[in-house]
């Protein structure tokens, strides 16, 4: 097998992977977003005492979702991965990530009477911690798998706010008080589906150069002619 044809069947592979990458995660995102959504056009009728642990509830579900799309595909270049582990992982990450995000409102009480200095700093500690919660908790499984797998966590982080950012851009001037709560709901998913689609374009591009460029080559050919045979599914029909 020349290391010419190799190149291209690493290269085809690749490009399968990131086609099933974008298609499931954005389906599992989308879908997982939805409960959040949903709860949060509740969440004007509910206690705060109520609506707090129930958003973060929901993102608990919204996690697992994501988990299982993204381990659907990584389990077959990764076959060692644990579905149920990352899945896990994944779900009660994106459970912190949630609390700390609801943080900011629901002890408003507490923090607005800090110095500004205290409120930035802590600010910007909470604004890390929930961009890296997802890919650190996700790093403790892929770490068993891909070669220099701490490039998950800024990689994930950096692709969570560039979606984060995109979500706010169509949502915050579309959003007005005394909306009808199907038209608020429904800006919220267009804008929780475009938000899927920008994480998971980003973060499929970093995966699919860990798993196919770093860990495959760097074991040889053999390793490599499996990984293609295993994404056989994916590739099939493809040119």
């Amino acid at each position: 097998m020349s290391a010419s044809f190799r190149s291209h069947q690493h290269v085809t592979a690749a490009r399968a992977f990131l086609r099933a990458w974008l298609l499931w995660v954005i389906l599992g995102e989308s879908a997982g977003f939805l409960a959040p959504v949903l709860l949060q056009q509740l969440g004007t009728t509910l206690p705060a005492a109520t609506a707090f642990p129930l958003l973060v509830a929901a993102g608990l579900v919204e996690g697992a979702l994501l988990g299982w799309s993204q381990a659907h595909v990584l389990r077959r270049c990764l076959p060692g991965l644990s579905i149920g582990r990352w899945t896990a992982l994944t779900s009660e990450a994106a459970a912190v990530a949630w609390m700390i995000g609801l943080a900011r409102s629901e002890f408003s009480h507490v923090w607005t009477r800090w110095p500004p200095a205290l409120q930035v700093g802590v600010g910007i500690l909470a604004a890390t911690a929930l961009l890296a919660s997802i890919g650190t908790a996700q790093w403790l499984e892929l770490r068993r798998h891909v070669a220099r797998a701490w490039r998950w966590i800024p990689a994930t982080a950096a692709a969570w706010a560039a979606g984060l950012l995109v979500f706010l851009a169509i949502s915050t001037p579309l959003w007005q008080p005394g909306q009808e709560p199907a038209l608020t709901a429904l800006i919220g998913v267009v804008a929780g589906v475009a938000m899927a689609a920008v994480m998971a374009a980003a973060s499929g591009l970093v995966m699919a150069r860990m798993v196919f460029k770093e860990t495959h080559f760097r074991r040889g050919p053999e390793s490599a002619h499996r990984l293609v045979s295993r994404h056989a599914p994916l590739t099939k029909g493809k040119p």
